[in-house]
């Protein structure tokens, strides 16, 4: 259908500046403040600049209806809005993607069963040039808590990455490939901070058999695996997404991701080699569960499912000086540098954007 959009007026204390999705051409994404992943061709850079929503000069007391919702201030350069239902009043997530491309995007929620870790479309509106995905919301991500916390604490770390898990799984059991997983894609659902879901599907791959082989370049740097790099054909998607659960868990526990360098270059050469540090501090189920994802050959890592029956999550984390079953060899040592992200690192996580 076609959709009208509707400018309303608004009480004044919200001054919100008008968006135009409908009649506005997409904005040309900012220059990077960061260099471009030049050594690996088409691979999505996370490291890139936000694009800052417009001052709000002119004071326009007016917002954006579209269909029963209201949409309040813009998220992710205006790809996601906060959104409000006009007659519940109940908060949502909005996510707007072009019309041509919202097939190819909504394609993986039509093969996926509703899960409690997975966000659910709550509704979708068609526009003539955008289409509207209304999703439950979420409060705060596992970046953003794990960067406040600087670490957590196993038990902690456990509850919220058993989840973590289960949401990866249910998407593999039904031929779904995440490709982009990282600490921002999980969202809070609770105050408790105790819930989390998949923030969403949208940089997902959906298989058309049991073959799970991917040739495309696709993911976060911090978060791709080696092989992702090295390879010059095809790579499992499962497995990808498996180092990617690793080098999340890794950062949890941590406080700092498990490869980290200020160049690119450098930044992709550490990770084809494969070779990372765990501190002392975690306990022996802990750092087995690490290596058993950051397996440098495909392979050898874990799966999803297999995630689910490891010691360290059945024990809940607790602190423990058994040895846990099927331990990797141990990996190539470097000096531990400080258990936290630099300011930096902060600073490039901040701005981070998956689509620029």
């Amino acid at each position: 259908m076609s959709l009208n959009v509707q400018a309303i007026p608004v009480a004044s204390p919200l001054r919100k500046k008008r968006l135009d999705f409908e009649d506005t051409p997409d904005s040309e994404p900012s220059k990077p403040k960061h260099p471009r992943l030049g050594p690996v061709s088409g691979l999505t850079p996370c490291l890139q600049p936000l694009v800052r929503s417009p001052c709000a000069v002119e004071q326009d007391s007016r917002v954006l209806q579209i269909g029963p919702y209201i949409l309040l201030e813009p998220r992710e350069g205006g790809r996601c809005y906060r959104a409000v239902h006009r007659h519940t009043e109940a908060e949502y997530s909005c996510k707007v993607y072009p019309a041509r491309s919202y097939p190819e995007t909504i394609a993986p929620y039509g093969h996926l069963s509703p899960h409690p870790n997975v966000a659910q479309v709550a509704e979708v509106i068609q526009g003539d040039q955008n289409v509207y995905v209304f999703f439950q919301p979420g409060g705060g991500d596992m970046h953003s808590h794990v960067r406040r916390c600087k670490r957590l604490p196993e038990r902690e770390a456990a509850g919220l990455f058993r989840q973590m898990a289960e949401a990866v799984a249910h998407c593999h059991d039904h031929g779904v490939i995440l490709r982009d997983l990282k600490l921002r894609k999980f969202l809070f659902v609770d105050r408790e901070s105790t819930k989390l879901v998949l923030e969403n599907l949208e940089d997902a791959c959906l298989l058309s058999g049991p073959d799970d082989s991917l040739s495309d370049k696709h993911g976060c740097p911090a978060y791709v695996g080696p092989e992702i790099l090295s390879s010059k054909n095809s790579y499992s998607g499962k497995a990808a997404d498996v180092w990617s659960l690793g080098v999340v868990l890794y950062t949890m526990l941590v406080g700092r991701y498990p490869f980290q360098d200020t160049e690119p270059a450098m930044l992709f050469s550490k990770i084809r080699r494969g070779v990372f540090s765990i501190p002392d501090g975690l306990s022996p189920k802990a750092r087995c569960l690490i290596r058993c994802l950051l397996r440098k050959t495909p392979a050898e890592r874990l799966t999803a499912r297999e995630i689910l029956l490891h010691p360290w999550l059945a024990s809940g984390g607790a602190a423990s000086e058994d040895s846990c079953t099927n331990p990797s060899g141990e990996q190539g040592m470097e000096q531990v540098v400080p258990d936290t992200w630099s300011q930096k690192d902060e600073e490039e996580e901040e701005e981070e954007d998956l689509h620029s």
